[in-house]
């Protein structure tokens, strides 16, 4: 059987995209596990070798606009169909980390609590999307100098708020986010 691997990251950030992964692996790759529980150096090295071997990989990207305008739970869905919309290999079935079918009506789809742990082809998916997620934050740092994104990657820490209460919100920002919204209100 050929699993469809689905994972998204950024679901409870500030600021920046919600990106969802999905991956179909061909050979199994050793120290697969939930992004979180992997160094930013594992993590990198990890991408790399799915890069290189898995059958087909999709990502997906709602914006912080899209997510403001859609909702959190649609943006999600709309990464995650993204995602899948690139994957070009057959699959016989898709499992999604956590509890909530975001294709109630895909009767391919199943949903696992702690699939990006348990499961190495969701791991994997939870990998690729949360390297190219951090990358883009850490390019946007660029663009964003005084939010330092680079090293909170849009979540909402205590120096990223301190950063919203000083310099009020960017582009990057989901005015939809309580923070988010008392530090507009604030300008």
């Amino acid at each position: 059987m050929i699993i469809l691997g689905v994972d998204e990251v950024g679901r409870g950030c500030l600021a920046g995209p919600v990106v969802a992964g999905a991956v179909i692996l061909d050979v199994p790759i050793a120290g697969l596990k939930d992004s979180k529980k992997l160094s930013e150096l594992q993590r990198q090295k990890l991408n790399a070798e799915i890069g290189l071997s898995a059958l087909s990989i999709g990502i997906g990207w709602a914006s912080p606009k899209e997510i403001d305008a859609l909702g959190l739970t649609a943006g999600v869905r709309l990464a995650m169909q993204r995602a899948i919309s690139k994957i070009t290999d057959a699959y016989d079935k898709i499992i999604i980390d956590g509890n909530y079918n975001f294709f109630p009506d895909n009767p391919k789809v199943s949903v696992m609590i702690r699939a990006d742990d348990l499961v190495p082809v969701v791991s994997a998916a939870s990998i690729v999307a949360k390297v190219a997620r951090d990358n883009y934050m850490c390019e946007q740092s660029l663009i964003y100098p005084a939010y330092a994104f680079d090293k909170h990657v849009g979540y909402g820490t205590k120096f990223h708020l301190e950063m919203l209460k000083a310099h009020g919100v960017c582009e990057l920002h989901r005015l939809s986010c309580s923070p988010v919204k008392l530090a507009a209100a604030r300008l």
